[in-house]
């Protein structure tokens, strides 16, 4: 369900040009009027703001155009080798949509991503087609070889070569392979030259280092929070749960021992519903522990923490796993939590009857994807769920992309900077 990104794929050779050929043809079926429609409503969104009407949409759209962005930067990453860190700001916990609009309208990126809209259409666009008109046009020039050239009107022209006998043909064939000889040696190059470009408007310079180091500082300041968060939680649990019941259990220890003589019938009735809230101490105890850090986790690993996670889910989940070995610790929580998150979500707001989740490890990142059939329309905002993985991630200098169009499929990817040992 997810893109090969292991090194040397297709990247050498025929295969190698006939990939980027198909890649870059996508890259411009797709993404021009997929541009053109997030500049578009940008601009509609932000040329409402002065009547009220933009206050409450440009939030929204500038959502999607980061989404937009953000895919853009996973196949980056995933085709062509080229890491596009984003560096959004946070916005505030349940901001009302006055400080939400104006909040992004401040930050930089968001500029940067309506500049990458307008090379992204343009300049984007030739770089993304010229793989595949290197390769498909020679096509063309084989087929007037072979005789098409009978059937075009007088006056064609195959490239700078005027095609009206058998004679001028054979030349337009020359000219193709010509032109195939060199699709083998720059198709690539173009691809990687569409992905450079989009890192030279959508990254980040030198002069936004201070930037990056704030965005860093609020995911860090995020992180302590989260901890905090959680720490109250498990004192919460502690305290209401299994606390409660072992409270229980010696109260009626004290009691089992005054009826023993007394009563034996009533202290054996007791004896048995002790046992009872004892096994159930102990099981919150586990959910607890499991909660904090699974046992599974630290002990066998990402990989089969995950096939756990999906063998509890109530919909047929396929796990595909390939990690050459471990990241490190913090890394794998983090991811873990991360992908229980997104199943959770799949599950309770998706609809899905099936979900994959693809795990591995390329280039020095942790990639995570995870796929369901369900309805669509997942967004990263404020309260969402998303928006928390999105924070837990960024601690790590992690990537969340989503692609979510309604009717579905949704597509989550989580990619994280780590060594693998």
């Amino acid at each position: 369900m997810t893109i090969d990104t292991k090194s040397g794929d297709g990247r050498t050779g025929g295969r190698g040009v006939a990939l980027a050929a198909l890649r870059g043809l996508a890259l411009a079926l797709v993404g021009l009027p997929g541009s053109v429609l997030c500049l578009s409503l940008a601009l509609l969104s932000l040329g409402l703001i002065p009547i009220g009407a933009g206050i409450v949409t440009t939030p929204y759209v500038l959502a999607w155009v980061r989404t937009y962005a953000n895919r853009r930067r996973v196949l980056a990453a995933e085709w062509g080798g080229v890491r596009i860190p984003p560096a959004y700001r946070p916005l505030p916990q349940g901001a009302n949509p006055w400080t939400r609009t104006f909040g992004m309208l401040g930050d930089p990126a968001t500029w940067r991503d309506l500049r990458w809209l307008v090379v992204d259409m343009t300049a984007g666009f030739v770089t993304a087609l010229l793989p595949a008109m290197l390769l498909l046009y020679p096509l063309q020039g084989f087929a007037l070889a072979l005789g098409l050239w009978r059937v075009m009107g007088d006056g064609y022209w195959y490239g700078f070569v005027p095609v009206d006998d058998q004679t001028s043909a054979l030349g337009a064939g020359v000219l193709a392979l010509v032109l195939l000889f060199f699709a083998h040696f720059f198709a690539r190059r173009l691809l990687d030259a569409h992905f450079r470009l989009t890192r030279a408007v959508l990254g980040s310079n030198q002069a936004e280092l201070a930037e990056r180091v704030r965005v860093l500082t609020e995911t860090r300041r995020d992180a302590v929070d989260t901890s905090a968060a959680e720490l109250r939680r498990i004192e919460r649990d502690l305290h209401d749960g299994a606390q409660a019941r072992l409270v229980a259990v010696g109260m009626d220890l004290g009691t089992i021992e005054a009826l023993l003589d007394k009563d034996p019938a009533k202290a054996k009735e007791l004896i048995a519903r002790t046992r009872r809230s004892s096994v159930e101490a102990l099981s919150e105890l586990r959910e607890l522990v499991r909660g904090i850090h699974p046992p599974v986790l630290a002990e066998r690993g990402l990989g089969d923490a995950v096939r756990a996670l999906a063998l509890r889910l109530p919909v047929a989940t396929e796990v595909n796993v390939e990690l050459p070995g471990r990241a490190d610790a913090p890394v794998e929580s983090a991811a873990y939590f991360a992908v229980s998150e997104v199943l959770a979500n799949a599950v309770k707001h998706s609809g899905a009857d099936r979900v994959w989740v693809d795990v591995h490890h390329a280039d020095g990142h942790l990639r995570v994807t995870v796929t369901d059939n369900g309805r669509g329309g997942a967004v990263v905002g404020a309260g969402s769920g998303l928006a928390g993985v999105e924070r837990r991630l960024g601690t790590f200098d992690g990537v969340l992309a989503v692609s979510s169009p309604a009717g579905g499929p949704t597509m989550v990817t989580m990619e994280i900077p780590c060594a693998s040992s």
